[in-house]
């Protein structure tokens, strides 16, 4: 054998690597936290953003709901359409 104390190490690393995660859980602030903290000028471009952010989403998920109705989307875009 090597000699080398590997459980030694893995028991060590695998300490640290808990320690570590434990004191991020303990120390890292939870979004809602986060969102109290802020000045209410934040505040607002945060709600902004957030708004801006579900319209788009909206809009994605009804184009993404008429090109599956669209019965041309089963062809090519290249291939001979109607629409000219």
């Amino acid at each position: 054998m090597s000699g080398f104390p590997w459980g030694k190490f893995v028991l060590s690393t695998f300490g640290i690597m808990g320690v570590g995660y434990v004191i991020m859980k303990g120390t890292t602030p939870t979004p809602e936290q986060t969102y109290a903290a802020m000045s209410p000028d934040l505040r607002r471009k945060v709600d902004a953003n957030r708004s801006a952010r579900l319209a788009r989403e909206n809009a994605t998920q009804q184009q993404a709901a008429a090109q599956l109705n669209d019965p041309d989307a089963q062809k090519p875009v290249w291939a001979d359409s109607s629409r000219s």
